[in-house]
């Protein structure tokens, strides 16, 4: 949504903010990991570095980019794919199916994980975190209802802060 122009007081953004003019407030990280089918895999074999993805279907949320640790440096690649879907949900059953491989947070994956139907792929490089964001047009001194809702999501967070240990 357009915040400014639809009359939103704020919105909560999850993973990699763009650059905008919104003021944005970290409340949360949101960890996750590239995953794939176990019949996506022996049929296609698995990427070992972030450049041999270009090689295989990726299943994303638009034509964002992904980004991977190896160290302290940050490699960013532009993975292609023919599916698309706005949530992880949708990219999950994808790859469930087999349809290729996708970056999930770990909330949606570990019981596929902890199952076997899914498997982490590429751990050698994993994503950085991204995080959980409240967003709002830009103004000198957020409303008292943001900042009541920013404060409740930062102390929820809070309580649940470690990734989920599905094979890191």
């Amino acid at each position: 949504v357009d915040l400014v122009s639809e009359g939103f007081d704020c919105a909560i953004r999850v993973g990699y903010l763009q650059d905008s003019n919104m003021i944005a407030k970290r409340v949360g990280p949101l960890y996750g990991r590239l995953v794939a089918s176990p019949e996506y895999i022996s049929r296609h074999g698995s990427p070992e570095t972030p450049e041999a993805l270009i090689t295989h279907q990726a299943l994303m949320q638009g034509t964002e980019a992904w980004q991977f640790m190896d160290g302290d440096e940050i490699i960013t690649v532009h993975p292609r794919g023919r599916f698309k879907a706005d949530n992880a949900l949708a990219l999950a059953a994808a790859a469930l199916a087999g349809v290729g491989i996708a970056w999930i947070p770990d909330g949606v994956t570990h019981e596929h994980i902890a199952s076997g139907a899914l498997v982490p792929v590429m751990t050698r490089y994993p994503p950085p975190p991204a995080g959980i964001y409240v967003i709002r047009p830009p103004g000198q001194h957020p409303a008292r209802k943001i900042r009541v809702l920013t404060e409740m999501l930062i102390e929820c967070f809070q309580q649940s802060a470690a990734p989920v240990d599905a094979g890191r």
